[in-house]
């Protein structure tokens, strides 16, 4: 049997596995009130997310991000009783116009809460980085299946057929993740490097408690018969 992990205040590095490296230090009562919108461009303070209950929030880059679309439909395949059973919100947040959330969600079939911070004032405050930094030691995402070639290709294309051409965001922002709740309590702290820097979603799951662990692989199943 796979061997638990409670969940920890820290920053996981690709390079440790073994998640050794020093705590971040944020805190919530900082980004507590910045207001988030809804696909309907309802506001509200960023800390009723996490206030009831404990909450896996995901940051993601613009939304033509090739590398988020693709981790973001790989959220979408997490079963929601897995989530039911933890007592675990998962949410997104990007940095669009609140009118660019509804054809995300179609585009990746994400059925879950997601919101946008389209001052970025979450992403600023809790110190997120701008501009990208790739490192030789980096593992590759197991949540991008594009080329950056092809990914950057295909983000090209939807930004030119959108109804509304922009691009859905600061295009150095980059994003996080955060485990947090109930209240102002901390778990997890992850800040990513670039685009391809996403914390693996067994990891974020196994440390809000989330029992299920799911193979997100794209390579077919062999069955044996």
């Amino acid at each position: 049997m796979a061997e638990v992990v409670s969940p920890i205040t820290r920053q996981v590095t690709k390079e440790n596995r073994e998640i050794r490296s020093p705590p971040v230090d944020i805190r919530l009562e900082d980004v507590e009130d910045c207001l988030i919108y809804d696909q309907h461009g309802v506001s509200f303070p960023f800390k009723t997310l996490y206030q009831d209950r404990k909450s896996v929030i995901i940051f993601v880059r613009n939304f033509l991000c090739y590398s988020c679309k693709e981790y973001v439909e790989d959220l979408s395949k997490i079963p929601r009783e897995a989530l039911k059973d933890a007592d675990v919100r998962l949410i997104v947040i990007g940095q669009s116009a609140h009118h660019h959330i509804e054809p995300f969600c179609t585009l990746t079939g994400y059925p879950y809460e997601i919101y946008v911070d389209p001052e970025r004032c979450i992403y600023q405050k809790l110190g997120m980085k701008r501009e990208e930094k790739f490192t030789d030691s980096a593992n590759p995402s197991p949540h991008v299946k594009s080329s950056v070639f092809m990914g950057q290709m295909r983000s090209i294309w939807r930004a030119m057929t959108s109804p509304a051409f922009d691009f859905q965001g600061d295009l150095h922002q980059q994003g996080g993740a955060i485990i947090a709740g109930p209240g102002s309590q901390v778990h997890f702290t992850h800040f990513d490097m670039n685009r391809l820097d996403h914390m693996p979603i067994n990891w974020l799951l196994q440390l809000a408690g989330v029992q299920q662990t799911l193979d997100f692989s794209d390579k077919p199943k062999i069955i044996h018969v």
